[in-house]
């Protein structure tokens, strides 16, 4: 239904908030894109509690009852659908947490069959084992939920997916209430599962796993701890009463069940540093991370770019010109820096927006990471390849000023438009605030452009080396 004219969202970015939710039909598709089962055998629903809520609901309707842990959301779902009367009606659904082999999974659905069996796999991507999706297709009693709230940074959103057989699905949706996907909840969690931010996502996943793999094994020294699933970590301080005042004050939210505190694990380490200091632990000092990420989205294109000046890798970049990748990725090797990159972009049209605008994310994420700029070397040049010559030199001095001398004959290396390679150069300049002189030389136009990406990235590597901590320059600021 479409509201009168009269009366618009006054939100920004409300453009279609008039108008009632429609299906989410698209954001269930990408969903099964990314949990690869079929569309059909995915539900989105609001967050994985909805999910629950979902199967209570139906065990409530169908007269019967669900048996799930003891502990939270379940307690609260027990609370709000009680088992009516005296004697407890048989369970007919009942609530796991993932077991770790899909196998097990599918042999635990065939004891309690017809009842149907709920996997909570809310914290799966930040383990190791299998999602009992893989399953599915061979147990008609057999639901798993999915969560984008901690892998995908939705946690403040609740968008989620109830995954089933299709008639499975259909007794969860008869009990699913009207509009229950809200429409700003939908785009958030398309863009959440955009294919350009996959690689950036699994990054962020890992790093919370080794965040959480040293915490642990720094507090594992002093008291038992294990880490729990997702970015969790379970720890049995001696006094965990002072403990928790200690967390708090360092700014830290924990929780106390029982003996047992229940610490949560950041992406930052400074976070988690933390909550090393308020158990009197002193990691080792270390100098601020220089990291950088830009989001740009624009109607052509849709970029990830992150970068780690101090870190030699990961580098993966993903655009879809094929060249340009290889060409962003001499940058970053000779650059020395961990470099990932995702585009989707408008290649059926033309490289052209693709490349450009991967430029000028790049260039923002670099300049993201330099931050005041302290300590830097500043200036970097040069790099011959065979009959090729690429100068460079660069000034990281926060205005930008490009200048790119060299002509390509051959108009296209593969996917890539040599004639870009300019554009490239100064979006960078542009972008990172940087002097960047390019002058190239030779025959063969595959070694000419290959030259000029080793050379900057070459002369990258010199001008952001940390050599002390002053600005470098006479004016104390750049």
């Amino acid at each position: 239904m479409t509201l009168p004219a009269p009366y618009p969202p006054l939100v920004s970015g409300g453009e279609g908030l008039d108008r009632y939710p429609g299906d989410a039909s698209a954001l269930a598709a990408r969903m099964a894109a990314v949990y690869g089962v079929p569309g059909e055998q995915v539900l989105p629903v609001r967050g994985l509690t909805h999910g629950l809520e979902l199967a209570y609901r139906l065990a409530a309707r169908d007269g019967g009852s669900v048996g799930a842990p003891k502990a939270e959301p379940y307690d609260s779902l027990d609370a709000i659908y009680p088992t009516k009367g005296e004697t407890a009606p048989e369970k007919n659904i009942v609530v796991i947490r993932a077991l770790g082999l899909p196998e097990a999974v599918g042999e635990m659905a065939a004891r309690v069959a017809p009842a149907l069996l709920v996997v909570d796999e809310g914290l799966i991507e930040f383990s190791d084992s299998a999602s009992a999706v893989t399953v599915v297709s061979d147990q008609p009693n057999l639901v798993v939920l999915r969560s984008l709230s901690l892998a995908y940074g939705l946690a403040g959103a609740r968008v989620g997916a109830a995954i089933a057989q299709a008639q499975t699905l259909a007794r969860l949706a008869s009990v699913l209430e009207p509009y229950a996907l809200p429409e700003p909840l939908v785009r958030l969690a398309m863009q959440a599962l955009d294919p350009s931010r996959m690689i950036e996502t699994a990054e962020r996943i890992a790093s919370v796993r080794r965040e959480r793999e040293r915490v642990a094994r720094e507090l594992g020294c002093h008291m038992p701890v294990e880490q729990g699933v997702g970015p969790i970590i379970m720890a049995r301080p001696e006094e965990p009463a002072a403990a928790l005042a200690g967390l708090k004050a360092y700014g830290v939210e924990a929780d106390l069940s029982g003996e047992r505190l229940r610490l949560p694990i950041s992406i930052k380490s400074e976070v988690n540093d933390r909550l090393l200091a308020a158990f009197g632990l002193t990691p080792a000092k270390r100098r601020p991370a220089r990291v950088g990420q830009a989001v740009r989205d624009t109607k052509e294109t849709r970029i990830v770019c992150a970068v780690d000046l101090d870190a030699p890798g990961p580098v993966k970049i993903e655009t879809g010109v094929g060249f340009f990748d290889h060409m962003l990725e001499q940058i970053a090797a000779h650059g020395g820096f961990s470099l990932r990159l995702q585009c989707e972009g408008d290649l059926h049209t033309d490289p052209h927006h693709t490349i450009e605008d991967s430029a000028i994310a790049l260039g923002q994420a670099l300049k993201q990471a330099l931050g005041e700029r302290k300590g830097i070397a500043r200036y970097g040049f040069v790099l011959p390849m065979d009959e090729a010559n690429a100068t460079v030199s660069i000034d990281l001095s926060g205005r930008p000023y490009p200048l790119f001398e060299g002509a390509f004959e051959t108009p296209f290396i593969g996917d890539y438009r040599t004639d870009l390679t300019a554009h490239v150069f100064r979006s960078l300049a542009e972008a990172m605030g940087a002097a960047v002189h390019i002058k190239v030389t030779g025959q063969d136009d595959h070694h000419k452009t290959e030259a000029v990406y080793k050379a900057f990235g070459r002369a990258l590597r010199q001008a952001i080396r940390v050599e002390g901590d002053a600005v470098p320059s006479t004016k104390g600021v750049l």
